[in-house]
């Protein structure tokens, strides 16, 4: 490399150099098409769209839609995996693009019809439909050659992209696009049996990687448009609060401030650069009123879970025989509450939208987990059409929940409407975490009666916490909430048992956070069915596996772990071992966690997982997402809270709240259990397992039981 090329590559920006560097990388970008990009086919006009899953360009580009948010999880190779299976086209050669949104047609069944990412459905939502819809397109493709040959179409045969018939006959779908659009779309169509799927369960490398790598893919936080200018938002300190006056005079003699606008949430800087923004935004005085929220912190709050409220709704979930009076009349009783913390969801990425008002239409873009609640509310906020208001979503750079609510994309679009341009929102990561929808705090109270074999006899099961779903869906108080009770039911048969649920309003915005109440229940009765075996003194396995007579997955993922982990033999000087079982989103799942202590806090060395999800798309996604989960589970575990004083967030940044290092990461050792069982999700199961798992092992080192979390020094103390 010569003088000339380094200085030239010096004056630009890494993403820009390695956006320069595409040139040369050959095929790494073929057949990949960043999401909302148009392609030079759609601007030519020539692109057919057979079905809402499937475009076909006349040049045979074959661009397969995802109507799902890709943030990580391998959605956007999954999902056209899927299609492509049934279309007969090679995965590598096609071009994958993000559904706009339309509820209609890309609305998500199992969440009850929104089009949203997430609960770990989106493989679960369109293992079938995304098959019946390449298989579709592939009958009309075959259907259309037959028409134009004069020929039985039963001759014809569809494969890599090419409708081929007798003596050498082909044609490409490109070719024959057009006339297949005109077909009407036939209802039934055959799906191949799984023992001849060439793309679904195989191995297959993410077409989002190359993009990813050298800086081309697009998330929120890239986003350009032509005379767009950048806002920063100052909000209150204390969330739900609102402004009372303000004063900009310093902040508008900033360079580059181009004006200062109040919106219900706050007042925001819109500058020609973000910096210029923010720096500006740090001038502003504003005086609020912080309302309800300024008397909150999470110790009273904690507090009032227990104590309860006059508002509380307690919900049967369930019951068999009466358990109260087998616990009241045993000999020998256990007892324990739980208490999980507020958590934040922290992504990379902190909150960012795109949103151009004009002309009395609105154009959105950035990352988002719910397409079309995003294009309804903009709507009806800004005084517009539903159908005037345009969505492209682009890569997020994190998820875990958070970007299922939609306040900064309201934010911008309100924004872009009072300056009349196209405006960049982006938070800072101060902004970011102290106004999230956060992780709501738990109460777990249960209690068992164990029989002279040391087996329960009875168990009571109590959890009090707030429900999301009554507030993101408006679900009523006194209905059970079905994502406040996962895994609040555990496989484990015992003779009586009362379940139930109790919603709690502590006051605080609260979140869908990654495996949602898995983790809330699960820690609770993993860590106490653990606590039922050491007063049994009985081994936690075989303690678990003779509850387990009638429930043969459960037994198999717990053994397969158990045998894979060395249990029963002994571990390594200093280390110990914790196990945990659980189901979640239909997907089986053992972990054993191996670990030291150091300084009075748990070091993980291993985390030995077996996951039996039924049939799986790409497996090494699968394993990615529970390597994913499991960082991001033990992350919490041993990390995670969220503390409040005078309705304050106390975390503001990733050096007050920890995340898990490279240094710090176990070894992972996964075992996926072949099944031909109906698929099961996997984005979040693992994260839910984790901190039991590490909990029991703690108990297992030091003879302290947490009950507690994270599993910080103070805490394992007093435990």
């Amino acid at each position: 490399m010569n003088t000339t090329t380094r200085t030239e590559i010096a004056a630009v920006s890494r993403r820009a150099f390695l956006q320069t560097s595409t040139i040369t990388t050959g095929g790494l970008m073929l057949g990949i098409a960043l999401p909302g990009l148009v392609t030079e086919a759609q601007a030519a006009g020539t692109l057919h769209t057979p079905n809402a899953w499937v475009h076909i360009a006349d040049d045979n580009t074959i661009t397969l839609l995802s109507a799902r948010s890709e943030m990580g999880q391998g959605v956007y190779t999954s999902m056209p995996m899927l299609i492509a299976e049934e279309l007969n086209v090679d995965i590598r050669k096609i071009k994958v693009a993000i559904a706009p949104p339309n509820v209609k047609l890309y609305g998500n069944a199992l969440l009850g019809g929104p089009q949203l990412t997430g609960g770990s459905t989106s493989v679960r939502d369109g293992w079938e439909k995304l098959r019946i819809a390449g298989a579709q397109v592939r009958e009309m493709l075959i259907t259309a050659a037959a028409d134009q040959w004069k020929v039985d179409r039963s001759t014809l045969r569809a494969e890599n992209g090419m409708v081929l018939g007798a003596k050498g006959k082909k044609a490409t779908y490109g070719s024959l696009a057009a006339a297949a659009s005109k077909l009407p779309v036939p209802e039934k169509v055959a799906l191949k049996d799984p023992k001849d799927f060439r793309i679904v369960g195989k191995r297959t490398k993410r077409l989002d990687t190359p993009a990813k790598v050298n800086g081309t893919a697009e998330f929120g936080i890239d986003v350009k448009l032509p005379g767009m200018v950048y806002a920063s938002l100052e909000q209150c300190p204390v969330i739900g609060g609102s402004v009372k006056s303000f004063d900009a005079t310093k902040a508008k003699a900033m360079p580059g401030v181009i004006d200062v606008v109040q919106i219900p949430d706050g007042v925001a800087i819109v500058a020609d650069t973000w910096w210029h923004a923010k720096k500006a935004r740090e001038g502003l005085t504003v005086v609020w009123d912080e309302g309800a929220g300024a008397a909150l912190d999470d110790k009273s709050m904690l507090a009032g879970l227990r104590t309860g409220a006059p508002s509380d709704k307690l919900l049967p979930l369930k019951a068999v025989g009466d358990a109260d009076a087998v616990i009241r009349n045993s000999a020998k009783v256990v007892r324990a509450e739980y208490t999980m913390p507020l958590l934040a969801h922290a992504p990379l990425e902190p909150m960012n939208f795109t949103a151009h008002f004009h002309d009395n239409k609105v154009d959105l873009i950035g990352p988002t987990q719910w397409q079309d609640a995003a294009q309804g509310v903009v709507a009806k906020t800004l005084g517009v059409k539903p159908e005037d208001v345009t969505l492209r979503t682009t890569f997020l750079g994190g998820g875990f929940g958070r970007r299922i609510d939609i306040d900064y994309i309201i934010q911008a679009a309100q924004i872009s409407k009072a300056v009349n341009k196209p405006v960049k929102l982006l938070w800072t990561r101060e902004d970011d975490m102290t106004h999230d929808f956060y992780r709501p705090q738990s109460v777990h109270t249960l209690a068992a009666g164990l029989g002279e074999d040391g087996k329960p006899t009875a168990m009571s099961f109590k959890m009090v916490s707030q429900s999301v779903t009554g507030r993101v869906f408006g679900l009523p108080l006194d209905a059970q909430d079905p994502l406040m009770t996962e895994a609040a039911i555990a496989a484990y048969e015992i003779p009586a048992s009362k379940h139930e649920i109790v919603k709690h309003d502590a006051g605080l915005r609260v979140g869908y956070w990654r495996s949602v109440s898995h983790a809330l229940n699960a820690f609770a009765n993993e860590s106490f069915i653990d606590e039922l075996a050491a007063a049994a003194k009985q081994d936690p396995y075989a303690y678990r596996m003779s509850l387990l007579g009638s429930q043969p997955r459960f037994a198999n993922v717990l053994k397969l772990a158990a045998d894979q982990a060395g249990w029963g033999t002994p571990a390594a000087s200093g280390r110990f071992r914790g196990i945990a079982l659980m189901e979640g989103y239909d997907t089986y799942m053992a972990q054993v966690a191996e670990i030291s202590m150091k300084d009075g806090v748990p070091v993980v060395h291993k985390v030995t997982v077996v996951a039996d999800l039924g049939r799986m798309v790409n497996p090494d996604t699968v394993e990615a997402q529970i390597q994913s989960s499991i960082v991001f589970g033990l992350t919490a575990a041993l990390y995670g809270e969220i503390n409040l004083e005078k309705g304050r967030v106390q975390q503001t940044n990733y050096h007050q709240y920890q995340m898990l290092r490279m240094n710090e990461a176990p070894a992972i050792a996964i075992t996926l259990v072949p099944s031909t069982e109906k698929p099961g999700g996997i984005g979040e199961p693992a994260t839910a397992l984790i901190g039991p798992a590490v909990a029991n092992a703690v108990f297992a080192a030091t003879g302290k039981r947490l009950r507690k979390l994270p599993m910080t020094q103070a805490n394992i103390a007093a435990a």
